[in-house]
């Protein structure tokens, strides 16, 4: 075979795949360790917050353990869904709903990622899948998918090339966390904890949530803003001209290309998000979130949250995200929670008086301009990778001949 020769081969031939453990609380023996489920991988990125913790024997950890550079497939929910690990965390193992996939020699970890990225933009893991209603890749049909791989110095090269993008998309996800944790931590330090400016001569009186400013109010959720529940768009195939249909899971992972869309066309203005509205998720992930994914998007189930008179949306959204333990505590459902719209009268947040709050909203207003541009940039990054990464998978793009790609921080 040419050294320049590009080959198909099985999942099964050039990689060791390995699914992980069952949760068994009965069963399972060994030392509690963090492990990784379904819901902590996305695609390209793992989400480490309240990891779950599962007993493994000391044997089990060669099998169901982590190394740098495997990768970490979904076999469920949506299958294919993957990241590369790279020791984001020492010790950690997998649970039975994820794949472990460890290239063997010859095949490059980061190229073997972006052709699972390609082939689930072009839907090509669907063939592999079972189950009539809840789609899963089991291991026996995982083998089975099928790679081109090319030499390694040319997987090397295109995986450099597109890693150039995620490294920038990195940076800024980073960025917009610390520019997040900037901005509640000025709401706490002044709303919270009441270290305003001039607080040093301000006296403290009894209120139902405890000692407050003078002159400061305790008012209700419903006091401050409005909240206009989503619309039930039916999807149309209409491809990416469309616009996109914002639910939890696109809050979460953001918008691919299979997320549903509709026209939009006669929907009052009222069910359109805008970049910089604040969504509140009452259902299943009770959160409140600053809008960063683009504008005239349609909202499905969350609450879009208008701000009553004298109130701005930085406050709003703020002010809801410090609540949020409130607002889960009133939830109900066992396994999906939910709120009632009557928790808005019921969870209360400290007020300050409007000269207060203006200031805030003066500091607070260029930080979220910054959260949105950046965002913006990550998109664009996003899009450029994915119209690359077909053309260099298929060898429609002679990547010997591609200069480094000249990308510059957002």
């Amino acid at each position: 075979m040419s050294e320049t020769a590009w080959r198909n081969g099985t999942l099964g031939e050039v990689a060791d795949l390995c699914l992980g453990k069952m949760l068994d609380q009965n069963k399972n023996r060994g030392v509690p360790t963090p492990y990784l489920a379904n819901v902590n991988v996305r695609w390209g990125e793992f989400v480490l917050d309240d990891l779950r913790v599962m007993r493994f024997e000391e044997h089990e950890r060669d099998r169901y353990g982590l190394k740098y550079g495997d990768i970490v497939m979904c076999e469920g929910g949506e299958p294919g869904r993957c990241a590369i690990w790279k020791e984001q965390m020492p010790g950690m193992m997998i649970q039975k709903a994820l794949h472990r996939i460890r290239p063997k020699a010859g095949l490059e970890h980061r190229f073997l990622y972006y052709s699972f990225r390609n082939i689930g933009l072009l839907r090509g893991f669907d063939q592999y899948f079972t189950g009539a209603t809840i789609k899963h890749l089991p291991g026996e049909q995982l083998a089975k998918v099928e790679v081109l791989i090319p030499p390694l110095p040319t997987q090397r090269r295109i995986a450099g090339i597109l890693s150039a993008y995620d490294d920038l998309i990195e940076n800024s996800q980073r960025r917009i966390k610390i520019l997040e944790e900037m901005a509640r931590r000025l709401y706490r330090e002044w709303f919270v904890y009441f270290r305003f400016p001039g607080h040093e001569g301000c006296r403290l009186v009894q209120s139902p949530l405890g000692e407050i400013p003078e002159g400061w109010e305790v008012k209700p959720f419903s006091a401050i803003a409005s909240y206009v529940n989503g619309y039930p768009f039916k999807p149309v195939e209409l491809g990416p001209a469309g616009k996109p249909i914002i639910k939890i899971k696109e809050l979460k992972a953001g918008i691919v290309s299979d997320t549903p869309r509709n026209t939009g066309d006669e929907i009052p203005s009222k069910y359109h998000i805008h970049d910089g509205d604040v969504l509140f998720s009452w259902s299943a992930d009770l959160d409140a979130y600053l809008w960063m994914g683009g504008d005239g998007l349609l909202n499905q189930h969350l609450f879009t949250v208008l701000p009553a008179d004298a109130f701005s949306r930085a406050f709003c959204f703020h002010s809801l995200k410090e609540s949020m333990p409130r607002f889960r505590a009133l939830s109900l459902g066992a396994t999906m929670h939910h709120i009632k719209r009557s928790a808005l009268d019921q969870v209360f947040t400290v007020v300050a008086p409007a000269p207060m709050r203006n200031r805030f909203d003066v500091l607070v207003k260029s930080i979220h301009q910054q959260l949105i541009t950046i965002s913006k940039q990550i998109q664009n990054l996003r899009q450029s990778r994915d119209l690359l990464l077909p053309r260099l998978l298929s060898a429609q793009i002679d990547v010997e001949a591609l200069p480094e790609p000249a990308l510059s921080e957002p």
